[in-house]
């Protein structure tokens, strides 16, 4: 049977330990405080183990086994657990959205020869995927705009967000320089900058404004 590690055992990680269970391949989930999920990990199945993610050491002991590795980590954890993980010479998918340029480790992959797949989890990842398909399936597709937030089953003020991630993650990703892609040109603007408002039917107006998200679609070559 194969097995995953999942480094982070949040409300994300665990969640992608027991996907990863329930599909028929050997789970480990290591946090620094494992204790706080092991009801959820006795119901799917999976094993928990206690690690400092924060340690280079650590982490390469906690993936010795694995055949796949997978990121769930704060921001100022991701970056260097991700090059940790590339030295141990493990496959790794990672969720967490650093503001460091991820292709820094890119050299060190290819040394190694394990394949990355870094920024994959809703916005930047899903949204760069969906957005693949939907431009590759039409005949001409001239621009692209992503509309993504979390949405609580009950908003309440003052932010009328779900935010499964670290806080400061939310907070910093929503108030660094956004950059965008206007006339095939990257352009920063100020972030929170150019609300607008749409309608969602059962759900009511929401407000849009310019962030950070688009990560490597700022400068992939157009097709």
């Amino acid at each position: 049977m194969a097995r995953a590690v999942v480094l982070g055992g949040g409300m994300v990680g665990s969640a992608m330990a027991m996907d990863m269970q329930r599909s028929g391949v050997d789970t480990t989930l290591v946090d620094l405080t494992p204790k706080a999920v092991q009801e959820v990990a006795k119901r799917w199945g999976f094993a928990t183990a206690q690690a400092d993610l924060s340690n280079a050491e650590a982490i390469s002991r906690a993936v010795a086994g694995a055949d796949i590795v997978l990121g769930a980590l704060p921001s100022r954890l991701g970056y260097n657990a991700m090059a940790a993980v590339i030295d141990a010479g493990k496959p790794y998918v990672d969720i967490s959205f650093v503001a460091d340029d991820l292709r820094d480790h890119d050299a060190a992959a290819k040394a190694k020869g394990v394949p990355v797949v870094y920024d994959c989890g809703v916005a930047p990842g899903m949204s760069n995927v969906l957005c693949g398909y939907a431009a590759r399936a039409m005949d001409r597709c001239d621009s692209l705009e992503i509309l993504v937030g979390g949405l609580p089953v009950e908003r309440s003020w003052p932010f009328q967000y779900k935010a499964p991630f670290a806080p400061w993650d939310v907070l910093e990703e929503y108030t660094r320089t956004a950059r965008v892609v206007q006339g095939g040109k990257m352009v920063e603007k100020v972030a929170l900058t150019e609300p607008e408002l749409f309608d969602f039917a059962g759900i009511g107006t929401l407000e849009a404004v310019n962030t950070d998200g688009l990560r490597s679609l700022v400068d992939l070559p157009v097709p």
